[in-house]
């Protein structure tokens, strides 16, 4: 038996409205933006991604240890080349560390890239 449910992933960031549209576009989930300091958005599911002012944020510096990414969102996509496409057009960056480009045969079945306030996230196929 549960004692909680999931509600939301939040995260800190100097805009919320930005990384809120960014995530919004990328999931195509719709954006909540009735607060500058506090933006909701959500999709079909339970759960919901919240963005929260931190005027002083700083970015993780993964994969190094001085500020580490401490989490990271893995998102599911068919195609990775499309996705990432995608992603760098909504303002996303392709990180320079790949570790599934040290895999055996080169590629791999996730990417990893940073969204515009420098948190990491991964492209991954099943």
């Amino acid at each position: 038996m549960s004692i909680a449910q999931f509600r939301s992933i939040v995260l800190d960031c100097p805009d919320p409205k930005r990384l809120a549209d960014f995530y919004g576009a990328l999931l195509g989930w719709k954006v909540d933006d009735s607060r500058d300091d506090w933006v909701v958005v959500t999709g079909d599911g339970p759960g919901r991604l919240c963005f929260q002012l931190a005027p002083d944020h700083r970015p993780p510096d993964w994969p190094g240890n001085e500020r580490p990414q401490q989490f990271h969102l893995d998102l599911t996509v068919d195609d990775l080349d499309e996705a990432e496409k995608v992603a760098l057009e909504l303002g996303a960056v392709k990180h320079s560390h790949q570790p599934a480009e040290q895999e055996e045969d080169g590629e791999g079945d996730f990417r990893v890239f940073l969204d515009p306030a420098g948190h990491p996230f991964c492209f991954c196929v099943d």
